[in-house]
């Protein structure tokens, strides 16, 4: 039954859950959260998120993962036969999810090459949106496919599925010991270069200068607990995936600190780096810092070029470092991202490790084909708008939900990692996730809800950005409730061997 792939050592399962953790939204969401959300002042609601329900939620997790031995799917069937739809609905997300961010390490990709010569040239957004993506004029069009786009998403793909049909401890293991350090490096010549350039100092007071007026504000809070919740790769089946690779003796509550600390070290790197860049451009133009803060798409590819172009020396360089920063952790992350499906297709038919890759990250990688069309952008932001908000985040809350009020399996988790990590949880943890979780991810989904449920569509341009209630409907609202629904099917299918459904709480014990 203990014939499942394991991880070479500790320092490899670390870095491995610390490469999924560690993505695009470190660098260019973190640093614009904060800032909006009361600067320096924010790091008090984030720091007390981390530890209420980041590293809980991690630590929940990583047990599941290690105690029942299988992917979210086979977890979750082996906790409760009726809860495996969660598991699948949580592999699915990650199945959507893994679609349009291959594409976005593409850019990344394709950005590093044009920072040899600035090829983007002054308009920048003009650039972006017009000579490489050549985005189509109505959202919701297809157009055809864009060349520039489709030659690196073919590279990513290539890189990250020949990781995978390398196995655990020879592709995954490997891969993450190369990337990560090598990120880790890339980003700290970046950071010493920002903190030097003129200006760098009014960024850097931007970010860190404490907006106490704001800390009472609940959406403050919020933000700080959906920040941690995105940026850790919790509740969409990759840290229970990961954990069940580790050794029956394996610390899981210190390798969850490590985990936790070691993201948010990298999200206040990659601040210190955007902003002391922000505060040089905000130098160079005569402006305030505030007019030139952006986070997410405009903040990498519209932002930094037109950044890069002013720097006064060596600007190809801090180009060539700044994409290729964004595709390490793009691609640390995707190999996270689509092994959960892998593994989960593995456990549930009994395939072959070689032919699951071939079929789910194949097909994975044919539907990442219409992110890479000149509407791809438009179908981009509204499935990972919709993915995100109604398919992760919605994921977590019933995740804590079923584990801590519904299968009531909190002390039967903490029993188990108490038995093998020096951190003993307390009531610490039980608090945190039988209460303190829930009632903000509860909130957090009731807000959601009312912002795209209830509102009034007395006009077409009364949804997500203004986009028609066709579009929105076909590329938001189908997707994420197909994920649960395709969730669903594949749990009411067989297991191909017995010994799957028959594994028991009593028999781990016993073995």
């Amino acid at each position: 039954m203990e014939n499942r792939s394991q991880w070479g050592t500790r320092a490899g399962f670390i870095l491995a859950a610390v490469g999924s953790a560690v993505g695009l939204g470190n660098i260019w969401r973190f640093p614009s959260v904060a800032y909006e959300s009361g600067g320096g002042a924010f790091f008090i609601p984030y720091l007390f998120a981390l530890l209420t329900a980041g590293i809980p939620i991690l630590i929940m997790e990583f047990t599941m993962g290690h105690k029942y031995r299988g992917s979210a799917p086979l977890t979750f069937s082996r906790m409760n036969k009726k809860s495996e739809f969660v598991g699948w609905w949580a592999v699915l997300v990650a199945f959507v999810i893994s679609t349009y961010y291959s594409v976005i390490i593409a850019w990344a990709i394709s950005y590093s090459f044009f920072s040899f010569n600035l090829s983007w040239g002054e308009d920048t957004e003009g650039f972006l949106f017009g000579d490489y993506l050549h985005l189509a004029d109505v959202p919701g069009q297809v157009g055809g496919l864009v060349p520039g786009v489709l030659i690196p998403l073919i590279v990513v793909w290539v890189l990250v599925l020949g990781i995978l049909f390398r196995g655990v401890k020879k592709g995954i293991e490997v891969a993450n010991r190369i990337f990560i350090p090598l990120l880790v490096i890339v980003f700290l010549v970046i950071v010493i270069r920002a903190v030097t350039l003129p200006g760098a100092a009014e960024g850097l007071n931007a970010f860190f200068t404490p907006d106490f007026s704001r800390i009472l504000e609940p959406d403050v809070w919020i933000a700080a607990y959906g920040q941690i919740f995105f940026s850790l790769s919790i509740a969409f089946a990759i840290m229970i995936t990961y954990s069940s690779y580790l050794p029956k003796k394996s610390d899981i509550t210190n390798n969850a600190f490590i985990v936790g600390f070691g993201n948010s070290g990298f999200e206040l790197l990659a601040g210190i780096g955007v902003f002391g860049v922000l505060g040089f451009m905000a130098a160079s133009s005569g402006v305030g810092v505030d007019e030139v803060v952006a986070g997410g798409v405009g903040l990498a590819f519209v932002v930094f070029p037109a950044i890069i172009n002013e720097l006064p020396a060596f600007n190809g360089l801090f180009g060539v470092l700044f994409f290729v920063s964004l595709t390490l952790a793009g691609i640390t992350s995707l190999v996270s991202i689509t092994e959960a499906y892998v593994s989960a297709l593995v456990d549930k038919f009994k395939i072959t490790r070689t032919k699951a890759v071939l079929f789910g990250g194949g097909l994975a990688a044919v539907i990442s084909l219409l992110f890479a069309s000149r509407g791809g952008l438009h179908f981009l932001d509204v499935v990972d708008y919709f993915i995100n908000q109604f398919g992760v985040a919605m994921l977590g809350l019933v995740e804590v939900v079923l584990i801590a009020w519904i299968l009531r399996k909190s002390n039967v988790l903490k029993s188990h990692a108490n038995s093998v990590s020096d951190i003993r949880l307390g009531s610490w943890w039980t608090i945190c996730l039988t209460i303190i979780t829930p009632i903000v991810m509860g909130y957090m989904m009731l807000g959601l809800f009312k912002q795209n449920l209830l509102r009034e569509f007395d006009t077409a341009t009364g949804n997500y950005e203004g986009y028609a209630n066709a579009f929105v409907a076909f590329g938001g609202w189908t997707v994420a409730i197909a994920a649960l629904v395709i969730g669903i099917v594949l749990s009411l299918t067989k297991w191909k061997s017995d010994e799957l459904t028959e594994y028991t709480e009593q028999d781990r014990e016993a073995k």
